[in-house]
C-alpha cells in the first residue's frame, strides 16, 4: 500500500511539473514588435504618419519648432512623466491642435510585458495588473491636462507580450506599431536618421523621438522631415486616416 501510494504521489509531482513547465513556456511567448501602416493616399506624391515618442526628460525644441513652422501634423505619444516636466512643450502643442495628437505612452514608460524581464535594460510591467496600471496612468495624465481620451497606446521599447495586447485591445485601444524606425531610439547619427526618415514611401509610420534634444538624432528627424515635404509628401497624424497593424494591434 505505501508502495503504490508512493507511486500515486510521484504521479502527481510529475503532472504538477509539466503543468507548470507549459505555464511557463506560456508565460514566455516571444515578444512581438508590431508594425503599422496608414491607407496610401488616392493621389498625389503619397502621404505618411509621423510619430513621435515623448518618453521622459526634456523636449527637442529642434524638432517641435521645425514642426511648427512648417506645419507638420504628428501623433505624440507621451508619458505621464514627461508631461509633468515639459508643460511648455504641451501649451505649444495645444496651442496648435491643428497639427498634434497627443496620445498614450503610458504613465511611467513601462513596457507592456505582462511576466518579469528585461527590454533594451528596462524593467517590464511583469503582470496583467501592472500593464494595466500602466495604461491606465497614462490615461490620467493627459486627462489632467485637458485632453481628451485618447485612443491609440504605444509601450515603452514598443514591444509586448501577445496577451498584453489582447488586454490593451480590450481596453479600447489600438495599439500604435510603425513601419520605419526613424532614429533608432535616438541614438542614431544625424545622417543616418535623416537617410531612414527621407526614405519614407506612401502609407509609411514613421517612429522618432522628441525628448532628447542634447542628442544628433533630432538633428536628423528635422532633415528628414524637410526632405520628405521637398518631395511633396503630405503628413498625417494617426487619428486621421485608417491605419493597418499585425498582431491583432488595431482590428
Amino acid at each position: 500500500m505505501r508502495l503504490l501510494q508512493k507511486h500515486l504521489c510521484m504521479i502527481a509531482m510529475s503532472v504538477a511539473l509539466i503543468s507548470s513547465a507549459q505555464a511557463f513556456s506560456a508565460q514566455a511567448a516571444p515578444l512581438v514588435e508590431p508594425t503599422l501602416h496608414i491607407k496610401p493616399a488616392a493621389s498625389g506624391t503619397g502621404r505618411v504618419a509621423l510619430t513621435l515618442d515623448a518618453c521622459g526628460g526634456k523636449t527637442d525644441t529642434r524638432i517641435l519648432s521645425a514642426l511648427v513652422e512648417n506645419k507638420i501634423p504628428a501623433t505624440i505619444f507621451v508619458t505621464g512623466i514627461w508631461l509633468k516636466r515639459n508643460a511648455e512643450a504641451v501649451a505649444i502643442m495645444q496651442a496648435h491642435p491643428d497639427l498634434f495628437e497627443l496620445e498614450n505612452h503610458g504613465g511611467r514608460h513601462v513596457p507592456a510585458v505582462d511576466t518579469p524581464q528585461k527590454i533594451y535594460g528596462i524593467k517590464s510591467a511583469g503582470s496583467p495588473e501592472a500593464v494595466l496600471a500602466e495604461v491606465e496612468s497614462g490615461v490620467a495624465a493627459l486627462a489632467r491636462t485637458g485632453e481628451p481620451a485618447p485612443k491609440w497606446f504605444r509601450g515603452a521599447t514598443a514591444e509586448y507580450s501577445p496577451s498584453a495586447i489582447a488586454m490593451i485591445r480590450k481596453l479600447g485601444f489600438k495599439i500604435a506599431g510603425f513601419s520605419i524606425n526613424g532614429d533608432g531610439g535616438s541614438l542614431l547619427g544625424a545622417k543616418e536618421t535623416a537617410r531612414r526618415i527621407a526614405a519614407a514611401k506612401d502609407g509609411d509610420v514613421i517612429i522618432s523621438h522628441i525628448n532628447q534634444p542634447t542628442h544628433a538624432a533630432g538633428e536628423g528627424v528635422v532633415q528628414g522631415l524637410l526632405e520628405l515635404k521637398a518631395k511633396g509628401m503630405t503628413f498625417v497624424r494617426l487619428d486621421d486616416v485608417d491605419g493597418f497593424g499585425n498582431h491583432g494591434t488595431t482590428d
